[in-house]
């Protein structure tokens, strides 16, 4: 698959069902530099929480998990103040 971006996201790999609406949302914030989606894998027995949730700062942003049944799709976020990206993300991804 061709590497392209879509306004702040860059597309590389597939998207789970219902990621777009979350990527859109986290490409409307002035703090947000870029997005990468990563990895999907397999969650053994999960069929809690759905969602998008932050799991760890990185160097560069954040690293994110979004959340879907048994599959969970890993999503990397560069911005330039990294409190000021947390404050938004609690803010803006409370549906």
């Amino acid at each position: 698959m061709a590497k392209h971006r879509k306004a702040k996201v860059k597309l590389e790999h597939h998207l789970l069902e219902g990621l777009e609406e979350y990527l859109e949302r986290l490409s409307s914030m002035d703090c947000v530099k870029s997005i990468i989606p990563g990895r999907i894998s397999r969650q053994n027995g999960g069929r809690g929480s759905k969602g998008l949730f932050l799991k760890y700062r990185t160097n560069s942003g954040y690293k994110l998990l979004y959340k879907m049944g048994t599959s969970v799709q890993e999503v990397f976020v560069v911005c330039e103040d990294p409190q000021a990206f947390e404050k938004a993300f609690k803010e803006s991804m409370t549906l």
